[in-house]
């Protein structure tokens, strides 16, 4: 129960990082068979919650102030690559966790999403290296998010080297998709649609790919590659169905929210940022204002602190 509320609640969390308002928790379940449902169930949450709906919010919430005229680089790159790493070792856990014991499919979908999320990253990394003559570390920590998302759905059913496919496709996919958000300036600012849109419908349709019954340990769980053809379409109904439903019933939501309380702060606020105007708090502080201390007493530095030749204050110095 713990383990599959923690999957559900990923979901809400990677669509409000689109904006920081209102989202809905659009969930659709229209899967007919296990296949399309995705291997933990997420054919539909990532494709539609995180990917569809985020298009849905960018398109109702509009463009930040300044955006493509004023510089906004990554907040803290540091912090990117520090998050990706977590949500790389978390997704194991995420993953494997999902076959429900310690079974042998819980270690193929263990070493495929491993393997997707590497794949993935190294792809990125030489497409922008290649693109902009710099590998970009940024987009290594995107690429292995790609490679996450796109295997998740198929990491109980796939080989390791159909993993590895969908994690190059994932690399490759939503590399060339960010760019095309980037050109046609769609204010998307954390990539969501590029990575987890375009990533879950790639690892949706690729599940209908790869899907081998011997890994799964299902007769009817084969794949395209492996005789069943049909499973290609069956994937691209779910994918068509639960895309058109979140699209549409997000968009109507937030649309009913921004008429009635709205869902945008003022531009005044937004200058100011969210941080101050919101939440009545900064998170650094790096300049000379704040919260003014108290003068009080000056103590002497521990006696280690001094060098040899030079005297400690005295009590009249200090005070």
């Amino acid at each position: 129960m713990v383990h599959q509320t923690m999957k559900t609640s990923r979901t809400p969390a990677a669509r409000a990082s689109i904006k920081t308002s209102h989202m809905s928790a659009n969930d659709a379940r229209v899967a007919r068979t296990v296949l399309r449902r995705g291997y933990t169930g997420w054919c539909d949450g990532r494709l539609s919650a995180a990917g569809v709906a985020a298009l849905a919010a960018v398109l109702v919430f509009g463009k930040r102030k300044g955006y493509g005229t004023t510089p906004m680089e990554p907040h803290d790159v540091t912090m990117v690559v520090l998050g990706a790493a977590l949500l790389w070792f978390g997704w194991f856990g995420f993953n494997a966790g999902s076959a429900g014991g310690a079974t042998g499919q819980a270690v193929s979908a263990l070493v495929n999403t491993n393997s997707a999320a590497a794949m993935a990253a190294l792809t990125w990394t030489l497409l922008s290296w290649w693109a902009g003559g710099k590998p970009s570390v940024v987009g290594a920590a995107a690429g292995a998010v790609a490679g996450l998302v796109a295997v998740t759905p198929a990491s109980g059913y796939v080989q390791p080297m159909e993993s590895l496919a969908i994690g190059f496709g994932a690399g490759a996919l939503c590399y060339f998709a960010v760019r095309l958000r980037a050109r046609i300036k769609l204010d998307d600012s954390l990539d969501v649609v590029g990575v987890h849109g375009v990533g879950g419908i790639w690892g949706a349709l690729a599940t209908g790919l790869f899907a081998a019954a011997s890994v799964s340990g299902l007769s009817y769980a084969d794949g395209l590659f492996n005789g069943h053809a049909q499973q290609v379409w069956d994937q691209s109904v779910g994918v068509v169905a639960v895309g058109a439903y979140s699209f549409i019933v997000t968009f109507v939501i937030l649309k009913v929210l921004d008429l009635t309380v709205g869902i945008r702060v003022s531009e005044d606020e937004e200058e100011l940022g969210l941080d101050v105007t919101q939440h009545g708090e900064r998170a650094y502080t790096l300049d000379e204002g704040g919260v003014p201390l108290s003068p009080g007493p000056v103590l002497p530095a521990p006696p280690m602190a001094y060098t040899a030749g030079t005297a400690a204050p005295t009590a009249g110095q200090a005070g």
